[in-house]
């Protein structure tokens, strides 16, 4: 639930009150010329399609779903792919796959990157296509989503198992993966099996022109479905550290950073100049001493946050509290980051290496959206 402090915090406190989210754009209307045309090349592939995965962010469930294609989902053979598992909370996990199943959509948790996750996916579209595939010589299967959920990685994946699993007619092409949102420009398809002839098609994804409140369009733009530039890397820190505090969450560190602290407490084998700029997985693994620095960078990230909020006399309920707590907190980070330089280009610097450290997973599973119904245990 949001609290009346971060409610108002995402209002006022982080200069967003004169930010509206309505119908026909808003503050937040990145919707580039090529998603709006791939829009209307979508809605004619649906009216194709066999069946539709829609790949949605597990730590935004409700917030990553394309609201301007649910009526037509809803006339399909559809299913929703929460991917980035690994970045969500698996506590809370059960609640949304059964809150989403109670209202008739078939739903699993995935990681795009993980052969044997995917294979369960490809297992559930065969299953739904059953009693197609008997019939029918050829299929479609479309993979919608709104941009960086990562529908360009699955279908990688799915090409990869598909490879050793049927049998394989011409040459088989890749989807182009980036990081920025929406970096896949046109709608390919892909071949993925023979007898009968299944295709993918790999869509662009488009996110909805209008995002239908503040909230809605911070979770996004902290999940990275919005480029940053848009809303500006200091406001979605500001929600973030909003998120953490009205959650209490850096108080639920605490018995972390005990087993964390005796795990380096010793000396690194050599002292390394590990950069936080770009703090994504790299193919090459970091060796020992480069994990243990990192390790030690978020243990002071969160003993920073734990620190100021435990020892803060403020109500983080309260909107001026909660403004004074973040700015205290925007120090503290500044401190555990190790960062020498002042004035706003320290707190650019500092939002945007809190962040790496927060969509990286560093700080541990997270999922942003409430569960609507609480009848779900």
């Amino acid at each position: 639930m949001v609290t009346g402090g971060l409610k108002e915090v995402v209002k006022k406190g982080l200069g967003l009150a004169e930010m509206e989210f309505i119908t026909g754009g808003g503050a937040i209307n990145w919707f580039p010329g090529h998603m709006a045309a791939a829009t209307t090349a979508i809605r004619d592939r649906l009216k194709l399609a066999d069946l539709v995965i829609e790949v949605r962010d597990a730590r935004i469930p409700l917030s990553s779903a394309n609201q301007d294609l649910q009526s037509q989902l809803r006339s399909k053979r559809s299913l929703v792919a929460l991917n980035k598992k690994d970045l969500a909370n698996p506590n809370i996990m059960h609640r949304w796959t059964r809150f989403l199943e109670s209202s008739g959509k078939d739903c699993i948790p995935i990681s795009a990157h993980s052969k044997s996750s995917v294979s369960k996916l490809l297992e559930l579209v065969e299953y739904k296509l059953k009693e197609v595939i008997s019939r029918e010589p050829t299929l479609l299967v479309m993979v919608v989503g709104v941009p960086n959920v990562g529908k360009s990685a699955l279908i990688n994946s799915i090409h990869q198992i598909a490879s050793s699993r049927f049998p394989m007619q011409g040459k088989m092409k890749r989807a182009t993966v980036g990081p920025l949102p929406g970096v896949t420009q046109d709608i390919a398809g892909y071949k993925i099996a023979h007898q009968p002839s299944i295709y993918v098609l790999d869509t662009p994804g488009v996110l909805v022109p209008s995002i239908p409140d503040i909230e809605t369009g911070l979770k996004l733009a902290l999940a990275g479905s919005v480029k940053d530039s848009v809303v500006g890397e200091e406001r979605i820190a500001q929600y973030l550290l909003a998120v953490l505090n009205t959650r209490r969450t850096p108080l639920h560190w605490r018995n972390s950073h005990n087993s964390r602290m005796e795990g380096i407490q010793y000396e690194a084998e050599e002292k390394v100049d590990y950069s936080l700029k770009n703090l994504r997985p790299k193919r090459k693994l970091p060796n020992k001493s480069g994990v243990l620095y990192v390790e030690d960078l978020v243990t002071k990230v969160e003993c920073a946050l734990y620190s100021t909020l435990s020892e803060f006399d403020g109500s983080v309920d309260d909107e001026a509290d909660l403004e004074v707590l973040i700015d205290l907190q925007f120090e503290a980070l500044q401190k555990a980051l190790k960062i020498a330089i002042k004035g706003p280009e320290a707190r650019l610097m500092v939002s945007k290496k809190f962040l790496t450290l927060f969509r990286t997973g560093k700080l541990g599973p997270f999922i942003l959206d409430d569960v609507p119904d609480s009848n779900f245990p």
